[in-house]
């Protein structure tokens, strides 16, 4: 071994590649310091160089203790510019060297190196080694080496063993180049001897496992799908480690948010054995997913959060009427219904139904009510739902199963103990999927909702502290058993009184807020909110009068960006300017007496409204004539009244032969509208003797009331909502059946004085009064 020698060289630390004695060393330099470092060589050091191993490849900036204490002695044999301003470069390395001390750092490296050489042993171990490694190239060499053939000719030339340990160590395919640098810092030749073989042995296995892989891959598929064979492949590969793509942190944190859960124990139990199937089953299966789902889903369910229901009730009150005005009835039921939990302590078992006609304020109600208890508020529409599955849910062994509407709604609530709002209950259909309505029987059914059975979660779930609350428009389209689970509170339509103070006081703010108003910009006078009421809209709820306060906002702040004015007031004089021209011109009844004409009252699903009656004669044969897209009930009860008034004929001047000469036609205009039911049987009767007898019955009087043929008038439906309409349209006096008159008190006192409702028992009683 020679004596060490001290010299002193610029100095280049490399990253990504360890440079070896005894080969060709290509490099990019790019660095400021590294490029003044190649310079300084070619200048002044005859191109003589120290090319050192930095540490971590990343580091951009290097120190001193970035970089590793061996490096190489190398000469620049070619030197290129770049059009990047970099410069590839090729040395030649001849000897390791180790830095004993940097003389400086600045503006690039220079440092005190010392050469050091290689141990030879020469003995029978080394020369056994060498011939072991030479074997191992010779048959390995395609797959292990980037230069199979310049090894190949070392070997053949009979290289020595200090030479050929670097050159195969440089050509060697290792995976990392830190495994690389043990070659450089290591001096023993026998243990780079014994490096090679084991690297050699290490890669050997890498390449059989690939070749596994690719073997049971090309078994199980067709070569000719590329896609579906690189998916087995990954497949294979997620086999033979063990599937490790599911961790076990994952499988942890589920364990963990299960136990925080604190379920109950029958779901604990069907919770944690399936959390054992999951943690068991390969990620690449199709219930793997499903599995994660359902734990997903239990444990994001309330199980015993319960929000604290604000007990006091004058505070529950207040908040109600804030937000709405009137609907007595459903407050104090909202009050009762709080001033019996707290007496109790218990969830009364109540499920209430809204019923009225649109626009009334079924739905924000409920949401209010949440309000003002403190409690979470869901929302679910039922309008259409025809699949039993909705309510339900769909057992698991579906692809793509999901929970039904109720357990989705408590889910998203968070709290046991939500306002549940059911929306447009009566909207539900049924067809071969099933019912859902027979589905909500359990929902709804406080003695069963205690254990409600959803197919996706198959456990019970517990609804009793639930508060659910459902709204409905036409409760005949309710089946009988979901009815009689409800408790049905009416909100019918509201008078003009009512409709003023709702726009007032809540639509006004409201949309003065949407549309970013001020009070003093947006003035509506009081005469120009029943203009609203009456000329532009005719509706049982405010949703119309609304819309038209969101058009006079609409029009000021239009007015306000572009004609510059600070303010606007809306009156009954400049009202058109802002809604365009009256919809309804003229909202009292017929101006006119007339013969054969008389006005009855009508109760739909959307309010109370009048309609005339009209009865003409003309020569004929004695037939009845029926028109207006009357229903068969309609229909029926024109029959019964024209038989009653053919059989009184004689009390009321009627000439007999008029029935056989003449032909009677009954109208109903507005013909496209379908009409039906019992009601009208006084209004018939009454047009009937008006036509037949040539006397005008009064304009402003109106009547309802089903007809016998004995003359009878029994009760009917809807009483305050076809009062209201009577009152809205001009009407001064109604008939009403005498069974009827209980329901006067719910004709609110506004309709009562301004209109004359006069209960009859008989149809005698109607025509002696109007043909006297």
């Amino acid at each position: 071994m020679e004596e060490n020698t001290k010299i002193v060289l610029p100095a280049i630390a490399v990253r990504g590649i360890v440079p070896l004695p005894g080969n060709e060393f290509k490099i990019e330099v790019g660095r400021a310091n590294s490029v003044q470092a190649l310079d300084a060589a070619e200048k002044m050091y005859g191109g003589n160089i120290v090319l050192l191993v930095q540490k971590d490849v990343n580091t951009k900036d290097v120190s001193p203790d970035d970089i590793e204490e061996i490096g190489v002695l190398a000469k620049v044999t070619l030197k290129l510019k770049l059009p990047s301003n970099n410069y590839r470069v090729k040395f030649k390395i001849t000897n390791r060297v180790k830095v004993n001390e940097y003389t400086s750092t600045d503006p690039y490296f220079v440092v005190d190196y010392e050469k050091i050489y290689s141990i030879l042993q020469n003995d029978d171990i080394e020369r056994a080694l060498i011939k072991n490694v030479e074997a191992e190239v010779s048959k390995n060499a395609q797959n292990l080496l980037t230069n199979a053939e310049d090894i190949a000719r070392l070997i053949s030339a009979g290289t020595n063993a200090d030479v050929l340990t670097d050159v195969i160590a440089y050509q060697l395919r290792l995976n990392t180049n830190q495994s690389k640098y043990r070659y450089l810092a290591e001096l023993n030749v026998s243990k780079r001897l014994e490096m090679i073989l084991e690297d050699i042995e290490h890669e050997k296995q890498i390449v059989e496992i690939e070749n596994k892989i690719n073997s049971d891959v090309k078994k199980s598929i067709d070569e000719s799908q590329k896609e579906y064979y690189l998916r087995e492949k990954m497949k294979a590969i997620q086999n033979e480690l063990g599937d490790k793509a599911r961790t076990e942190e994952d499988i942890e944190n589920l364990r963990k948010r299960l136990t925080e859960c604190d379920l109950p124990e029958g779901i604990k139990k069907k919770a944690f054995d399936e959390l054992q199937k999951y943690a068991q089953m390969s990620s690449q299966m199709g219930e793997s997913g499903i599995i994660r789902s359902y734990l997903d889903l239990i444990c994001s369910l309330p199980w015993h959060k319960a929000s604290e229901d604000n007990n006091d009730l004058k505070d529950v009150e207040a908040k109600l009427n804030q937000t709405h005005f009137g609907l007595t009835k459903v407050k104090d039921r909202i009050i009762e219904y709080l001033a019996v939990k707290m007496m109790t302590g218990r969830n009364p078992s109540t499920i209430l139904c809204f019923a009225g006609p649109p626009g009334v304020g079924k739905t924000s109600l409920a949401k209010s009510i949440a309000d003002a208890l403190g409690r979470k508020f869901v929302k679910q529409s039922l309008g259409g739902v025809r699949d039993e599955s909705e309510i339900r849910g769909h057992r698991r062994t579906y692809i793509g199963a999901l929970p039904g509407r109720i357990i989705k709604g408590m889910k998203d609530a968070g709290t046991v103990n939500p306002v549940f709002l059911l929306d447009e209950i009566d909207k539900m259909t049924s067809d071969y999927r099933g019912d859902p309505a027979a589905a909500m029987l359990e929902v709804l059914d406080p003695e069963q909702n205690k254990f409600f059975s959803d197919n996706y979660l198959e456990e019970p779930y517990d609804l009793s502290q639930v508060m659910f609350i459902t709204t409905a428009n036409d409760l005949s389209s309710i089946p009988a058993p979901l009815r009689d689970r409800m408790e049905i509170i009416e909100l019918s339509s509201y008078t003009e009184i009512e409709k003023f103070n709702i726009g007032k006081d809540y639509l006004y703010d409201r949309n003065l807020a949407e549309h970013g108003l001020k009070k003093e910009q947006l003035n509506i006078t009081d005469d120009a909110y029943y203009e609203t009421i009456r000329k532009y809209t005719r509706e049982s709820g405010v949703r119309e009068l609304n819309r038209m306060i969101a058009t006079m906002c609409r029009k000021t702040v239009r007015k306000i960006l572009v004609d510059k004015i600070e303010s606007a007031t809306v009156n009954k004089d400049n009202i058109t300017d802002f809604l365009g021209k009256v919809r309804f011109p003229d909202t009292e009844s017929r101006n006119k007496d007339q013969v054969g004409v008389v006005t009855g009252l009508a109760w739909t699903a959307f309010g109370g409204d009048t309609l005339d009656i009209e009865v003409t004669t003309y020569p004929g044969k004695g037939g009845l004539i029926l028109t207006g897209k009357l229903g068969d009930v309609m229909k029926e009860s024109a029959q019964a009244a024209f038989s009653y008034v053919k059989s009184h004929a004689k009390e009321y001047d009627i000439d007999e032969k008029i029935f056989a000469e003449n032909d009677i036609h009954i109208h109903v205009p507005e013909g496209a509208t379908p009409k039906d039911g019992p009601s009208a049987g006084v209004t018939l009767t009454t047009a009937l003797v008006s036509a037949l007898s040539g006397k005008p019955v009064s304009c402003a009087i109106g009547m309802t009331g089903e007809i016998t043929l004995r003359g009878q008038v029994l009760p009917i439906g809807g009483l305050r909502e076809k009062s209201i309409a009577a009152s809205r349209n001009g009407l001064k006096k109604i008939f009403i059946p005498k069974e009827n008159e209980r329901d006067i008190e719910d004709i609110p006192e506004e309709v009562q004085k301004v209109l004359e409702i006069q209960p009859v028992s008989h149809i005698s009683e109607i025509l002696g009064s109007l043909f006297k």
